[in-house]
């Protein structure tokens, strides 16, 4: 390897987790308002999943690096950065630029927040896009009150025990609805589990949330998942779809099919109704002081115990490709993390 190269994951072409290639490049450098990140943690999401499997025609452009959240090492700062230092860990969000599966990453400060001393990278990197994204949720689109009842459907995944966790801090009565070999981690999060393959699953939802929970959000999709959540709701209920795990095992077909349903539910009578959540990566990059507030918030809450970010497996960075291969299965309870270990940082 070259002086001051190093290594990153890149998809020069769509498909199966094969195509994400380690590599070199050189050494990134920071632009003024930049600093240069050792990375290493960076989280691997079903959105990286799907943009590497073409879910989204024509976007990203072709080649690139994946990667949402990161956290790592302040290594080289801007010449107009007076925030950060040399040697500070830091995290954040990517919002929508990617990169993260790199050992070095080049960020605006401003989008990157300090990780407190005794918060474990791998830990810090699970608390980002997943909590950032259920906070947004919850409050910004749902805009959930105290004691009303929150059903999640696909609860087991890292998002899933986001949303409860901070349920839960909201002063929600929390239900998650998923295989039952996650029934265990869902009652750790402070929920009520409800087993998604049973017969009666729509009627046990309903008994549980005394007649039917005020906020549904779905993390699967698919029409047949959907109107399941539409019929979970009170006759008030707000439904919020929030992702589209399904179709990492069923393909796209799922999508369309979804997005008619909900065009459905957006004009239907009653008070029953859709909620669009706010852009999940323009939201933070638009409001700074709630991203800074909210993300350090979320560090200082982990650090004391309140919030337990799950990180289902921690996997080499090289080996990307086993860690799509996980999330894909739909057997993954928490996070995905890539580790950039020190010792495979070739820098020479």
């Amino acid at each position: 390897m070259s002086a001051g190269a190093a290594l990153h994951i890149t998809i020069r072409r769509h498909g199966a987790p094969d195509v994400l290639l380690w590599e070199a490049e050189d050494l990134p450098e920071p632009a003024p308002t930049e600093v240069r990140v050792q990375v290493e943690a960076a989280g691997v999401s079903a959105y990286d999943v799907m943009l590497r499997g073409h879910r989204f025609p024509g976007f990203p452009a072709l080649p690139y690096t994946p990667g949402e959240d990161i956290v790592g090492i302040v290594d080289k700062v801007g010449r107009d950065v007076t925030t950060l230092s040399p040697g500070q860990r830091v995290g954040g969000w990517t919002f929508g630029d990617a990169g993260g599966y790199a050992q070095y990453l080049c960020r605006p400060a401003a989008d990157l927040v300090p990780v407190p001393d005794g918060l474990a990278p791998a830990a810090a990197v699970a608390l980002i896009v997943n909590y950032l994204t259920a906070s947004l949720a919850l409050h910004q689109a749902a805009k959930v009150q105290p004691g009303e009842r929150l059903l999640v459907q696909g609860a087991g995944g890292g998002l899933g025990s986001a949303l409860l966790q901070l349920g839960r801090e909201a002063g929600l009565l929390t239900y998650g609805c998923d295989a039952a070999r996650k029934h265990d981690q869902i009652s750790t999060d402070g929920a009520e589990p409800i087993d998604y393959k049973a017969a009666d699953v729509i009627q046990q939802s309903r008994d549980l949330t005394d007649g039917g929970a005020d906020v549904v959000i779905d993390l699967v999709g698919g029409a047949r998942q959907l109107m399941r959540s539409w019929r979970a709701l009170r006759p008030d209920g707000r439904l919020l779809m929030l992702g589209m795990a399904g179709s990492l095992r069923s393909g796209t077909g799922i999508i369309l099919p979804s997005l008619g349903l909900l065009g459905l539910f957006a004009i239907s009578p009653g008070e029953r109704h859709l909620v669009k959540g706010p852009g999940m990566d323009s939201y933070p990059r638009d409001n700074p002081d709630w991203y800074q507030k909210t993300l350090s918030g979320f560090f200082a809450m982990a650090l004391k115990g309140r919030l337990a970010p799950r990180v289902a497996e921690t996997v080499p960075m090289h080996e990307a490709a086993r860690a799509h291969a996980m999330l894909e299965s739909g057997n993954v309870s928490g996070k995905v993390v890539l580790i950039a270990a020190e010792n495979t940082i070739e820098r020479v």
